[in-house]
């Protein structure tokens, strides 16, 4: 049965690679899935009024106070108002980008779109934010060129994150999108033009429909990233989003338990999202 085992995996090499990535693997999900566990468990437990100790009574109150209050509904909706309109904003701008680079551009172009896109991934995730703060600001250079105009900035606030997360994850968009692009035959597109299809028309009865399981890949990606994060809202913005009341909960709150069931909130929406893209077959644009 050895000497079998061996001969096969000496045969296929796929199988070697599966076999050696199969331990870490499996160690990444027990530790994804544990913290995940371990992060509902946190959230029914209880926070003493009087003393401010958890208590490790379980029950529903933390999700109850979340649901009955409006503030954390707002929070809710305004988290994922942004991150849906920062995936729309990047798909709209990924989509020409990744359409020249995988049908337009030559070899040599190609390569150097590809280096372009990705050199913003080398920088610090601060650096950016913190440059886009400066920009943003009164003095900014943003307020500097519109001044001539008689306009003014965004300033600090809701545009202004959407506008920063818009430009930080505007890669996980284009590169899925490429992928996707590079895979449709160029003769399909021929087919179309000479059936009469006018380029409109191409695009939206041919291009987009077998191009939509890698928008939506990148919309993974962008969505989610926007879902969680805190830093960049505190930076260039006064509102809160889910992120921030997490990280204040297990700061200067000290409330462990409301923190940790506010942030299974979009780990379910993340999960419903994941679910509809699986549906649309994204998962085989990744």
């Amino acid at each position: 049965m050895g000497r079998r085992l061996t001969g096969f995996l000496w045969r296929h090499p796929r199988a070697q690679l599966g076999l050696l990535l199969s331990g870490p693997v499996g160690w990444l999900v027990i530790a994804y899935l544990g913290s995940l566990a371990v992060l509902f468990v946190a959230s029914l437990w209880q926070l003493d009024d009087f003393s401010g100790e958890i208590v490790h009574d379980y029950g529903l109150q933390n999700f109850q106070e979340l649901w009955e209050t409006p503030v954390y509904r707002t929070i809710v909706g305004r988290t994922v108002a942004i991150a849906a309109a920062v995936t729309v904003t990047d798909a709209i701008l990924a989509f020409p980008i990744a359409f020249y680079m995988a049908k337009v551009a030559t070899p040599r172009v190609r390569a150097l779109l590809v280096v372009a896109v990705l050199m913003p991934l080398w920088s610090s995730y601060l650096v950016k934010v913190y440059s886009w703060r400066i920009m943003l600001q009164e003095s900014g250079i943003v307020n500097w060129l519109l001044e001539p105009f008689g306009l003014h900035g965004p300033g600090f606030g809701n545009v202004a994150t959407w506008l920063v997360f818009s430009y930080l994850w505007l890669p996980f968009m284009v590169l899925p999108i490429y992928a996707g692009l590079e895979r449709i035959p160029d003769s399909v597109l021929d087919a179309s033009g000479d059936l009469g299809g006018k380029p409109w028309m191409t695009f939206r009865r041919v291009i987009l429909p077998l191009a939509l399981p890698a928008v939506v890949a990148g919309s993974i990606f962008t969505f989610s990233l926007t879902l969680g994060d805190y830093i960049t809202p505190q930076l260039v913005s006064s509102t809160q989003f889910i992120g921030n009341v997490v990280y204040a909960n297990v700061g200067i709150a000290n409330n462990l338990p409301l923190a940790a069931a506010f942030a299974t909130v979009p780990v379910a929406i993340m999960i419903v999202y994941l679910l509809i893209a699986r549906r649309l077959g994204a998962f085989e644009s990744l």
